[in-house]
């Protein structure tokens, strides 16, 4: 059958059981476009490519299948290099697919060219620039591989116009067709190295799980969870990995990192075995390097050979995915004869804001493989430093401010407990990490690597089309949200109803933080005005219904009748204290030893 590349593209996208694809159409992608008429494929019209790119992130963190954004050359493909950069740093499968000048033009400087492999060289896991339509089935069946196999990132399909319009005879690769020598993702661990790991499990007198991204990513939550449960070893959820293991688990420490919980840095800083579990050992966790958990040993987990003794040399360093290594790693305790009987796990209780989620659990809940005598010592440790330096806050009583952490706890405590939550980047996005309870992995729907501004909106769009069963909030700030806000033209569009609460600060909050602490109060060009725009008014224009809050007393209402709408989007315009600031914190550079509390808990004891 002779087709058109154009047609083979959309074809071999079917293939791939592509259901949604986000994008916009230009003058060299126009011939991919054509076929999309015909297709079972639903197609949805950014207002901007970067939203496209986006939405395709957010659709990926909720599902798990790849996202997959289209673009026109030069300009619209040089607008989803956010997305794609983003997206390499958090590990999420894209296909981006981008239109090009024709061959003959290439390299002239022809009308809307860009190099745009040569420009996502080192954003993308790989691309390809395709010369012969009849090479595009297997290249799209080679970036889909790519894109989901190994450590999950983006990929990009540069493809010209007039290959696009060419013909050629449709045909599927099978897998041995795929040409891509020296790609062999490594999958399970060392044997021996995975009993060394679960030995060195067994004699940890203060040993802590650090868990990141890759739980999610390799679907290994519920083997967490049997390995946290067995061995009673507190858990800590980097800011990529909330939701892999509940907060509500008497084994939650909750985040560590710059804005974490004074009990999980501290519980990592005072360790003598991290075991690190697809997590990358980031500046934002470790602090100063030098001083980080300097008396822990560590076993290392990561799917990516490239990130073992990168940042940290680990005792144990197994490349493999996290879900069959932890599996691999629950069989090695077995051997060493660690029981499975009811007796050995934690009782689920508590909740990180209101009780000491790691407090040690009842008599019983210690694995017989770790001595309660080893354990009991630390968990008790563990629950003095929840008990001294909880997260906290205060709403005046008065109404003369409005804080955005209680914002936080009212959109928690009025939504049900899977609903997804996409954050935009800054203070707002740090205070939903530490507010809102993650018992559900994949409902949380960030830019951690990045740290996109911009973020919120597009990929809780993505979200709820990945995901259109679940209620989908998005916390942004006023900064971010003023940045791609124009995708919610296409939610209403669309008929895609997220909703979105804007914590309205009036400023660029955390820069304005930072300045504050670091900079002697010189406010140099943070301040937004709470009213320019107008953002009840600008939200109505663009079809979602639009409600500002200013009281605290009228937070639960203006909530309620937000989650009652599922015709269109909601924008919330909360009006918070801007004086507000992100408690504890680690300043950057410092050690984590160096940790800042809220103000009101500076005098306790940190013994």
């Amino acid at each position: 059958m002779e087709i058109t590349g154009a047609q083979a593209l959309i074809k071999s996208l079917e293939m791939q059981s592509v259901e949604v694809m986000f994008g916009l159409p230009g003058g060299a992608i126009l011939p991919v476009y054509d076929p999309i008429i015909d297709s079972s494929i639903r197609h949805i019209l950014v207002r901007h490519e970067q939203g496209a790119g986006h939405m395709a992130e957010g659709y990926a963190q909720v599902t798990g299948r790849p996202g997959v954004a289209m673009a026109t050359s030069g300009p619209g493909a040089t607008n989803v290099v956010t997305p794609l950069a983003d997206a390499f740093m958090d590990s999420i499968p894209l296909v981006v697919v981008t239109g090009q000048v024709p061959t003959t033009s290439i390299g002239t400087d022809a009308f809307q060219e860009s190099d745009i492999t040569g420009i996502t060289m080192g954003i993308t896991k790989h691309n390809w620039l395709i010369t012969k339509a009849e090479d595009i089935p297997r290249v799209v069946s080679e970036a889909f591989h790519v894109a989901t196999t190994g450590r999950p990132g983006p990929v990009l399909i540069d493809i010209p116009k007039d290959v696009a319009q060419s013909t050629m005879e449709w045909y599927w690769p099978t897998p041995d067709d795929l040409d891509l020598p020296g790609y062999r993702p490594v999958r399970e661990g060392d044997p021996a190295l995975v009993r060394e790991a679960a030995e060195l499990l067994l004699a940890a007198e203060r040993p802590v799980i650090y868990a990141g991204g890759g739980i999610l990513k390799s679907r290994a939550s519920a083997a967490l969870l049997e390995l946290a449960e067995r061995t009673g070893i507190p858990v800590v959820t980097t800011l990529m990995a909330r939701g892999c293991f509940p907060d509500s688990h008497p084994l939650c420490l909750g985040m560590p990192g710059m804005h974490g919980t004074y009990t999980a840095v501290t519980a990592m800083q005072k360790s003598d075995l991290l075991i690190a579990l697809g997590s990358r050992f980031d500046d934002r966790v470790t602090g100063q390097v030098g001083s980080f958990a300097a008396g822990a040993r560590v076993i290392h987990v990561d799917v990516d050979p490239a990130e073992l003794n990168k940042v940290r040399r680990a005792d144990v360093a197994i490349a493999g995915d996290c879900r069959l290594v932890i599996e691999e790693m629950l069989a090695a305790l077995d051997a060493l004869g660690l029981p499975h009987s009811a007796d050995t796990q934690a009782t689920p209780g508590g909740s990180p804001a209101d009780a000491p989620t790691g407090a040690p659990a009842e008599a019983g809940s210690m694995a017989a493989g770790l001595p309660r005598e080893r354990l009991a010592p630390w968990r008790a440790r563990l629950a003095e430093w929840q008990e001294r330096f909880p997260l906290v806050y205060n709403q005046p009583e008065d109404g003369s401010a409005l804080k955005p952490q209680f914002v936080i706890e009212q959109l928690r405590d009025a939504t049900p407990e899977d609903t997804i939550v996409a954050s935009g980047v800054g203070q707002h996005q740090m205070f939903a990490s530490q507010w809102w309870r993650f018992d559900h992995p994949y409902t949380w729907v960030n830019s951690g690597g990045l740290g996109t501004m911009g973020f919120a909106v597009p990929a809780a769009i993505g979200a709820k089309v990945g995901r259109p069963d679940k209620m989908v909030w998005a916390v942004d700030g006023d900064g971010c949200f003023q940045m791609t806000a124009q995708e919610l033209v296409t939610a209403s569009a669309e008929q895609i109803p997220v909703k979105i609460a804007i914590l309205n600060n009036a400023y660029l909050g955390m820069v304005r933080q930072w300045q504050e602490m670091f900079y002697e109060e010189r406010y140099s060009e943070v301040y937004l005005s709470p009213d320019l725009p107008d953002y009840v008014g600008w939200a109505e224009s663009m079809g979602c219904v639009g409600i500002r809050v200013e009281d605290p007393a009228d937070v639960a209402g203006a909530i309620d009748k937000a989650n009652q709408i599922n015709d269109r989007p909601v924008v919330i315009d909360f009006r918070t204290d801007a004086s507000e600031k992100v408690f504890p914190m680690v300043a950057a550079g410092s050690s984590n030893d160096d940790i800042m509390v809220d103000p009101s808990l500076e005098n306790r004891s940190r013994a």
